[in-house]
């Protein structure tokens, strides 16, 4: 509803809620002055993105109107930015939390009591439009009495860029802080007053940057008992509430924005099984495409909670009415997730306490919780070396000779810290997977950052563990690859991987030439044993029962096995080179799909072989139709090119390693290894 004036608002956080603040805000027709946040660039650019003004404090942008604060930046600095708020005479709209100190709840109700003013805290869900009609129906009696909801969501944050590690890392309890507390509040509205709350954490590796990913609490209310699971493991994403009562039982489904009802019916249990797994069922088939409409009428909103609180909020402020969520209800919120996220802030600082770094230490190696980069610490282990690993979360069990730092290859602290006494660093982490912000993150920025650390520290070498990928497919087919082979001239075609891989290699090239960072490049083909597959996406794709082969099945594969690179990776760095030498590790026979296929799936294998032609007729048309969104195609000609280019692969530069040779035969199945130095810590193998 429009407003006159009177109401002009400064938004402080230029994170990416802060365009869904704008648009609640232009929708109520309320004025915005502009924004801040402690981040100058960040807030340029969201500025400039949004159409509004940057402030370079809360104070100017008080001095140029503002009246009404919305606080939006991370909850531990939400009462300080709130009280000065309130000091400067601004009514204040509070992402939640609303503080993570009970007492700062406190100041700030008392503040705003003192002056006047209103304060409000984003429980953003009580406002979402399937909420407040589950609440109705609840509240009308229809299933009768509730005595139990159990809340399920499952979650995944954004990827990120290059720099510190955002804040949902920083602490191991934030996700139940900036989740958690929107179950609690919903329990509360479902159930009543909490009494109490215990929790359970763990790690399971949905997103290794969190110190626990998957979480599960019970919650003992005054009318009932609620249950909240918290994932970033399981997928589909989901958010779904499920409410049982003594005469029904109510699913909503917040993503889907449907509601399916079970009731219990005056009729014999059969029939009421079958009238409700009717109704249970049809009710979505209708509900989900209803949905659709609404939400691409705009009918349906992104955040549509947080657009109606929003607008309750200033239509309170135009009525001097309390405001639609006061600090009082947020704070008993506030309590119970307190609770809960320092309890898992302890355990997880008493979990890495141990995790102590010596002043010098032979070797750091990265990507060590990958196949690759475990094999390697293995065989140091083994050899009884003493190693550092840089890993992103604890191992279950750090077995002797081996010690971790902590952290993430985009972070450049975290990798100074890792390197600072290291004498070899092997560089093997790179993203596998995942959108070009985490290749650049891990990869690219990762690399310099190793880059950076060895020249400052003065390692003895740095052996950079690139990829056959970086080269030109396309422009070499016929022809045979080595070292000498001309590099990938369109990376950004071929993919994120060959992109960030080509430009770490770059990188270490480049300091090694005009830095004299002592390095030497190693290229493996595609790697296959111990945790790493032989039939990858470069043989042939699985689809249902049978296996797709791009082509006839009769191109070349660069194959070498794990031991085999990991026996390079072990005489490059006892070796003299240090001048930027690049050596490619392949195998001498280089099998073709077709074979390695026979190997594998043995003479009744089910295979499809779709011919060339049609394979780049189907690239081209997808490049058509994903063209038409302004997206680019995963099959696009280029690099199916790259992909189905008949080539040869060979080292020019393998006599560099005068003691190297392949020993394990492409197509042998290898004896079975003998157990590992770390066949007792699977999460050190496992961990993204």
């Amino acid at each position: 509803m429009p407003h006159d004036s009177k109401f002009k608002a400064a938004l402080i956080g230029a994170g990416y809620i802060c365009e869904y603040h704008v648009a609640a805000l232009r929708r109520c027709g309320v004025e915005i002055v502009g924004l801040h946040d402690v981040d100058a660039a960040r807030a340029a650019a969201a500025a400039q993105r949004l159409g509004v003004r940057s402030f370079n404090s809360i104070g100017d942008a008080v001095a140029a109107g503002a009246n009404v604060v919305h606080v939006l930046t991370p909850p531990d600095t939400h009462a300080q930015i709130a009280l000065a708020a309130l000091d400067l005479g601004c009514h204040v709209l509070v992402e939640k939390p609303l503080a993570t100190e009970v007492e700062d709840c406190r100041r700030i109700e008392q503040a705003a009591g003192e002056r006047g003013l209103s304060v409000c805290v984003n429980h953003s869900l009580l406002f979402d439009p399937q909420v407040r009609k589950a609440l109705a129906s609840v509240r009308s009696g229809k299933f009768g009495k509730i005595v139990s909801v159990d809340i399920f969501r499952s979650s995944a944050y954004p990827p990120f860029g290059p720099g510190p590690l955002p804040p949902q890392y920083r602490t191991a309890g934030y996700p139940f802080r900036d989740i958690g507390v929107h179950a609690l509040y919903l329990l509360e509205a479902f159930l009543g007053k909490i009494e109490n709350v215990t929790a359970d954490w763990r790690s399971l590796g949905g997103d290794p940057n969190l110190a626990f990913d998957e979480w599960r609490a019970q919650v003992r209310c005054h009318y009932g008992l609620g249950q909240i699971q918290l994932s970033w493991n399981v997928r589909p994403l989901q958010s779904q509430i499920i409410i049982q009562g003594t005469r029904g039982v109510l699913r909503v489904d917040l993503f889907l924005m449907f509601q399916a009802r079970r009731a219990a019916l005056p009729l014999p249990k059969a029939a009421e099984r079958v009238i409700n797994a009717l109704t249970d069922s049809i009710k979505p088939l209708f509900d989900v495409p209803r949905g659709i409409v609404a939400f691409l009428t705009k009918r349906a909103l992104p955040y549509h909670g947080l657009q109606d609180l929003v607008a309750a909020f200033y239509q309170s402020l135009d009525r001097h009415a309390p405001p639609p969520v006061t600090p009082q209800e947020a704070q008993r919120v506030v309590d119970w997730t307190e609770r809960i996220a320092r309890a898992a802030d302890a355990d997880y600082a008493q979990r890495i306490a141990p995790l102590t770094l010596s002043e010098n230490v032979p070797f750091l190696v990265t990507g060590a919780s990958g196949g690759f980069g475990g094999a390697i610490v293995d065989r140091l282990l083994a050899e009884g070396r003493r190693v550092r690993v840089l890993m992103r979360r604890p191992p279950a069990v750090v077995p002797p000779g081996m010690e971790v730092a902590l952290g993430d290859l985009g972070d450049p602290a975290a990798v100074d810290r890792a390197v600072r006494g290291a004498q070899i660093v092997i560089h093997a982490g790179a993203a596998m997977k995942g959108p070009w912000l985490e290749h650049e993150r891990a990869t690219v920025a990762g690399t310099q950052h190793v880059i950076d650390a060895c020249l400052k520290h003065r390692v003895a070498k740095l052996v950079h563990i690139s990829s056959l990928s970086v080269v030109d497919w396309a422009g070499q087919d016929g022809k045979t690859i080595d070292e000498t082979s001309p590099l990938e001239p369109r990376p950004a075609q071929r993919g994120h991987y060959t992109r960030a891989k080509l430009e770490a290699e770059m990188r270490v090239s480049r300091a090694a030439r005009e830095a004299h960072l002592p390095a030497v490049i190693l290229r493996p083909g595609q790697i296959f044993g111990g945790k790493m597959p032989l039939l990858t996406a470069a043989v042939a794709r699985k689809i249902g029962g049978r296996w797709i082969v791009l082509g006839n099945g009769k191109l070349r594969l660069p194959l070498i096995h794990l031991d085999d690179v990991v026996e390079a990776v072990r005489q490059a760095a006892d070796s003299p080179l240090v001048a930027g030498q690049i050596i490619q590790l392949v195998h001498d026979e280089q099998p073709t799909q077709n074979q390695v296929l026979r190997q594998s799936l043995g003479p009744r294998g089910r295979v499809w072989r779709i011919p060339r032609g049609l394979v780049f007729c189907l690239g081209g048309l997808s490049e058509i139709a994903l063209g038409l969104l302004h997206r680019p195609s995963p099959l696009s000609r280029y690099r199916l090119h790259s992909a189905l280019s008949r080539l040869q692969f060979h080292s020019a530069q393998q006599s560099l390693l005068p003691g190297w040779r392949c020993r394990v035969d492409t197509l042998a199945s290898p004896a079975t290894p003998a157990p590992s130095p770390r066949a007792s810590a699977p999460a050190l193998q496992t961990a993204g």
